[in-house]
């Protein structure tokens, strides 16, 4: 279990680095899950401004796996059953977790295609501004209506819209699989416990959720 400092230091590092901050482990050790199993999270469906695909969700096996099961997931909506252990050893993963998104999005496009993944920074000055919500929007809806996942860098405490709270205050990786009303709230698939496996947020909490940080869409 990590300590105060540590967790500290590593909102710090990811202030100096924007895309950076995978340290993802530590904070999260007292709600990962060693399960492997796969269930089905949402359905897809379509129409009236919403969408959710697919997923066969996998919890992460370990603290520090959050990165590699953000992806592993993520791509799971496309069909593919990729070994985390194998998408860990790509990404540099370690103890201290997943470095940066940047180190997600070379795997998501080995796996989808060439630059069919950027990252995307959002800095912790900019996440309330309107047109940096408005392009995770547009990039959530985009890439979801493509048939494939977002990934995102994220950390802090964040509510969901049935006001549950969700604290990663050392960095954590989340899927993103879905959107309602044009967009303006996604649907998370959530690798760190799968008794909360699924939720919704509000793209803004979403965007403050990110900040400092980054996401691959």
């Amino acid at each position: 279990m990590a300590t105060t400092l540590l967790r500290k230091t590593a909102l710090t590092a990811a202030g100096i680095a924007a895309t950076a901050g995978g340290i993802a482990g530590p904070a999260i050790a007292a709600h990962a899950a060693p399960t492997t199993s796969t269930t089905t999270v949402v359905a897809d469906r379509k129409g009236h401004g919403e969408r959710e695909l697919d997923v066969r969700y996998e919890a992460q096996p370990n603290f520090y796996f959050c990165g590699p099961a953000a992806a592993r997931n993520a791509l799971s909506v496309q069909g593919k059953n990729i070994d985390v252990h194998a998408m860990a050893k790509e990404m540099g993963t370690t103890e201290s977790g997943t470095n940066s998104i940047n180190d997600i999005t070379p795997v998501l496009n080995k796996e989808t295609g060439k630059d069919v993944y950027k990252s995307t920074e959002i800095p912790v000055d900019k996440a309330r501004d309107r047109d940096k919500v408005d392009k995770l929007r547009a990039d959530v809806v985009k890439t979801v209506d493509d048939g494939r996942a977002v990934v995102a860098n994220i950390a802090g405490t964040a509510t969901d819209t049935d006001g549950n709270t969700h604290s990663f205050e050392g960095g954590h990786y989340i899927s993103v699989v879905g959107y309602r009303d044009n967009g303006k709230v996604v649907t998370i698939a959530d690798s760190a416990n799968p008794n909360q496996a699924s939720y919704r947020m509000d793209v803004d909490e979403l965007a403050r959720w990110i900040a400092s940080r980054g996401y691959s869409s």
